[in-house]
């Protein structure tokens, strides 16, 4: 095989889309050091800024998804899934790929139906246990599909799917023997136990709200708090710094150390987060975005939560916090075992495994 290759990645729309897409150019890097890649997002979406800091070129394309109520982006829809495949065929024709990559977001549709039109191979990473529509538009031409979740033989063809997890930091698989370094980064005291709180990078409005409310409640527990509110809402939470026990972040940048501190932690069920806390290993309340597509955060931690390896608290039922977080706290041995179980739900070679995958195809 030539050691020149040309990758095609298409994924944006959001870090659980992005940061897999990096995580499979990076490992292929490494293994084809003269390999060219070039990334195809939507415009003015965050893959436009990721990718470059990455290190990589990316193209952008005209188009959104379509919203669940009559809007004028929804009347525009049509012109701009024209506009994108047109201007996804010449990309694809200049730049001439040896395979294309999918791990979804709105560019990833038009970029792999023109991709597998002219004959290039697909690969699809699907990271969430109920795929969207486009991926399952695009499995009917994808060479394979790379998964992290069992029984998507529902919705893909069997003799395509590959279970290889979701690509991680390779930072949090050593975890384990960072709880020190994490305690000391944190300045938290050794003897308290800490809760990490993570509402995505742009934040959970209705996470940061119930974390408002139980200042008091998780003082009245003795426990410190790591609160992750977002970029939109570190303005308005940033005061409560000033309390003891409590830290209040807009973004954490070293997870590792923030994970390795921790004793529970409290999370959205995005796709990435899922796999990363399946790595991670400690016990963990989800409290899943219902403003997703197709509902897949709940499904996604429904899937944990029925082998036994987390708790969930709907949105809808948040008033039930207290009860659930004190009864899990104070149970060492529910501790334990929900962090035994989800520790068993782990693929940590994800990445690697994805690459096998698409080298074979690069091989053919």
């Amino acid at each position: 095989m030539k050691q020149s290759i040309n990758i095609l990645i298409s994924g944006g729309g959001t870090g659980g889309h992005i940061y897999p897409a990096i995580a499979i150019a990076n490992e292929i890097k490494v293994r084809y050091p003269n390999a060219n890649f070039l990334f195809v997002g939507a415009k003015d979406k965050m893959e436009m800024e990721k990718v470059p800091q990455a290190g990589y070129e990316i193209k952008g394309l005209w188009i959104s998804g379509i919203q669940r109520k009559l809007t004028l982006d929804n009347i525009s829809f049509p012109f701009k899934l024209i506009h994108s495949l047109y201007n996804a065929l010449k990309i694809i024709n200049k730049f001439k790929p040896d395979i294309a990559i999918g791990t979804g977001g709105f560019a990833s549709g038009p970029t792999l139906i023109m991709a597998a039109r002219k004959g290039v191979p697909t690969v699809i990473q699907e990271q969430n246990s109920y795929p969207g529509i486009t991926n399952k538009l695009l499995s009917k031409k994808a060479k394979n599909i790379c998964v992290a979740y069992d029984h998507l033989e529902r919705f893909f063809p069997l003799d395509k799917i590959i279970k290889t997890g979701n690509p991680v930091r390779q930072d949090l698989l050593c975890i384990h023997s960072k709880k020190q370094d994490g305690k000391t980064f944190f300045k938290l005291e050794k003897t308290k136990k800490t809760i990490l709180i993570l509402g995505g990078s742009l934040g959970a409005r209705k996470i940061n709200e119930l974390v408002e409310r139980n200042l008091g409640f998780f003082k009245s527990q003795k426990v410190q708090v790591i609160w992750q509110c977002g970029k939109f809402y570190f303005e308005e939470y940033q005061k409560y710094n000033t309390l003891t026990d409590i830290q209040v972040h807009q973004f954490i940048n070293r997870m590792d150390f923030a994970y390795a501190a921790a004793d529970l932690i409290i999370s959205r069920a995005g796709a990435s987060s899922v796999s990363e806390l399946c790595i991670v290993g400690k016990p963990v309340i989800f409290i899943p975005s219902p403003n997703v597509a197709e509902d897949h955060q709940t499904k996604n931690a429904k899937s944990i939560v029925d082998k036994h390896a987390a708790l969930m608290i709907n949105e809808s039922d948040l008033e039930t916090f207290p009860v659930v977080f004190e009864s899990l706290i104070k149970d060492t041995g529910k501790q334990e075992s929900l962090s035994e179980n989800i520790k068993e739900l782990a693929l940590p070679s994800a990445t690697k495994d994805i690459v096998d995958t698409i080298e074979k195809l690069l091989k053919k």
